[in-house]
């Protein structure tokens, strides 16, 4: 190759290795800085508030409080009235480990709302965060104006408004779920979800006793709470069911021969892998659909997304002391340790022997 064609080949080539190496360099200068601000938590960067909760805001929970706790309506001219309130909540996943939470009537997850296919319903949502919110009834087939999501449906609730949502439920029994719609990733991430349970006769699986199963993650540094996501430093190193973690979660009662409706929800942000000891269970429904008889699967174990419901019965064949728990290890634990043979996602289902013929 002619020299004067030669060097300004090479030229080129060292002037593309140094940009190359400029821009490897200023990538993890990025990257480096961006992990900087991961740890430090106190920026908002790609649209995500990043910035820990507000305690000087919180109330502290009732001692002993738990979420899910049902939901009692003021029956007016034939219609059910719910009362919602959002706020900020001190709320022990541990008995010695507190986050603070966003909440729905002062608990975590939120009350649950038990209706009948055909129901007249109206939702009074007062709004005490120091920021908008909406409220989305996730998986539900309602009129437009009601479907809950901030600029697109309607305008957001702001600090210290009310807003009311009115429809029919829709003869669609099964296991629904409502949650905030604003800023989903951090204020459902803190606690703004909560079980939305329509009956009705199309829908009677075959049980004798019903547990809901809301799945949670949070973030909790130096005594702070953080909205968990899917990104660097902001990863769960902690996990709920009904916004309990693992020995404070409740423990299921049950006779040997009894049959157990868990209704699972996928609530928060990760996908969890639910795991049952002692024998496999019945997918009875899927996101508010019931399965037919001749389609159902029997599993031991179910993928649940975020915003997935499945109704499984399991059958109680065995006495012991048996686990319902995650099957992603770490999601068993508690900030990386497990506590009495588990943490986070861990329930125990307590069998007893056969119930005595009278």
């Amino acid at each position: 190759m002619p020299r004067n064609v030669f060097l300004p080949k090479m030229l080129m080539l060292v002037v593309v290795l140094l940009l190359t190496a400029y821009g490897g360099m200023t990538a993890w200068s990025q990257m480096m800085d961006h992990s900087s601000m991961s740890e430090s938590q106190e920026t908002e960067m790609g649209g995500h508030d990043m910035s820990p909760v507000d305690e000087s805001k919180a109330k502290a929970a009732l001692p002993g409080a738990r979420g899910n706790q049902p939901l009692t309506p003021k029956i007016v001219s034939g219609v059910k009235e719910f009362e919602l309130t959002t706020g900020i909540v001190k709320w022990n996943i541990l008995p010695n480990v507190a986050v603070a939470a966003y909440a729905y009537n002062g608990q975590v997850p939120g009350p649950l709302i038990r209706v009948a296919s055909g129901d007249q319903v109206r939702v009074r949502v007062k709004n005490d965060l120091p920021e908008p919110t909406t409220v989305h009834w996730h998986g539900l087939i309602l009129p437009n104006s009601q479907d809950g999501v901030p600029d697109v449906t309607q305008p957001p609730i702001m600090p210290g408004e009310t807003y009311t949502y009115e429809y029919t439920v829709p003869d669609t029994p099964g296991t629904y779920f409502y949650h905030t719609h604003y800023a989903s990733d951090r204020q459902q991430a803190l606690g703004l979800y909560g079980a939305f349970i329509i009956d009705g006769p199309a829908y009677q699986p075959d049980y004798d006793q019903e547990y809901i199963v809301e799945l949670g993650e949070w973030r909790v540094v130096n005594g702070q709470t953080f909205p968990a996501m899917d990104m660097d430093g902001m990863l769960p190193n902690f996990f709920t069911i009904n916004g309990k973690s693992y020995p404070a979660t409740e423990t299921v009662e049950a006779n040997v021969g009894d049959r157990i409706l868990f209704r699972f929800i996928g609530s928060g942000q990760f996908i969890h892998p639910m795991h049952i000891h002692g024998g496999p269970f019945e997918i009875v429904a899927t996101d508010g659909n019931p399965v037919p008889q001749m389609a159902r699967l029997k599993k031991d174990t179910v993928l649940i997304g975020p915003g997935e419901r499945y109704d499984v019965v399991w059958t109680a064949k065995q006495p012991g002391k048996w686990l319902l728990h995650c099957h992603i290890n770490h999601h068993i634990t508690n900030d990386g340790v497990e506590e009495e043979g588990g943490g986070g996602l861990t329930m125990i289902i307590n069998v007893a022997s056969a119930r005595m013929a009278h």
